[in-house]
């Protein structure tokens, strides 16, 4: 990809638009929100076990029903390990959902993926790619691990520090940066789709398109019905139900990009994230706003934070 006379392979600018992305997250940190690690633990628990453990499993059911290639199902897998985010975090403060156990979910998840992501994608590769995964298709654990940290923990650090230095100062430039991080992430979507392979490109074609994205919605709408129901046999609030089907229905996309393009250097394998990243938004909010205007019409029940 040209810019500026520049031959730039868009794999380097989606790592800086990630770091941007959890820079504008840990802006938006304050010592409360650790705080409500533990003010809450039974809403925290359930929202990572149902990203960590009930989302993988819902995403290798659908993909042992698709007709999909290998590249195409790991792809699907990947991206069933990397949720949450900030958009996540924003969907639950448009629908009115627990914004507090949203954001301790997205720090959690955070730190966690640091370990799981390079773990869990070898293991989907060892299962869906068996004979391509030895010795040439993997995922180096540490160097996987070290690279998230970089990106991830690192630029969130930076944001809460700046946050602490200027306190509240840091509202407007915490919403110059939110306003422009979704802009970025588009042009590298967009990049992703027109971009050369040597530059980072998928070439995805609206062939590809038509065939995944009933596998996006499905994931997309199935794993916030998952997260919603987890929370109904240990009686949490419907709001912190919605908020757990928020975080686990909407995906870090970035982070998927950056895992199957950077890392293991599979373009097929960023269709399907590109693909789920057409709908995400979309279908995540507008689940959650049918989810609570159902509530409101049917049950007239308040919307308790408490567990």
């Amino acid at each position: 990809m040209d810019i500026f006379g520049i031959d730039l392979n868009i794999n380097y600018l989606l790592n800086v638009v990630l770091a941007l992305i959890m820079f504008g997250l840990g802006l938006g940190l304050t010592r409360n929100d650790f705080k409500q690690l533990f003010d809450q633990p039974k809403s925290l628990g359930i929202g990572l076990f149902s990203q960590m453990v009930l989302l993988p499993l819902f995403a290798a059911w659908l993909v042992s029903k698709s007709s999909l290639n290998p590249e195409q199902q790991v792809g699907i897998m990947i991206l069933s390990v990397c949720p949450g985010g900030i958009t996540s975090n924003l969907v639950s403060y448009f629908v009115r959902g627990n914004v507090a156990l949203a954001v301790s979910l997205t720090v959690c998840n955070a730190f966690l993926s640091l370990f799981t992501i390079p773990f869990l994608v070898n293991i989907f590769l060892d299962w869906l790619m068996p004979m391509a995964s030895v010795g040439i298709i993997e995922l180096p654990f540490w160097d996987t691990m070290f690279d998230i940290f970089i990106v991830t923990i690192i630029p969130a650090g930076l944001g809460m520090l700046v946050r602490d230095k200027l306190g509240n100062n840091v509202y407007r430039l915490s919403k110059s940066v939110n306003a422009v991080l979704p802009i970025l992430l588009l042009l590298v979507f967009a990049a992703k789709f027109l971009a050369k392979p040597d530059q980072g490109g998928t070439q995805t074609t609206i062939s590809d398109i038509i065939v995944l994205t009933p596998y996006a919605i499905i994931l997309n709408g199935g794993s916030m019905l998952l997260g919603f129901l987890a929370g109904l046999p240990f009686k949490l609030s419907f709001q912190n139900r919605v908020t757990v089907a928020i975080e686990v229905g909407l995906h870090n996309t970035a982070l998927a990009l950056l895992i199957a393009g950077e890392k293991l250097h599979q373009p097929l394998m960023e269709k399907p994230a590109l693909v789920y990243a057409l709908y995400s938004f979309l279908v995540t909010f507008g689940v959650a706003y049918v989810m609570v205007r159902l509530q409101e019409r049917f049950f007239k029940k308040p919307n308790n934070i408490a567990d």
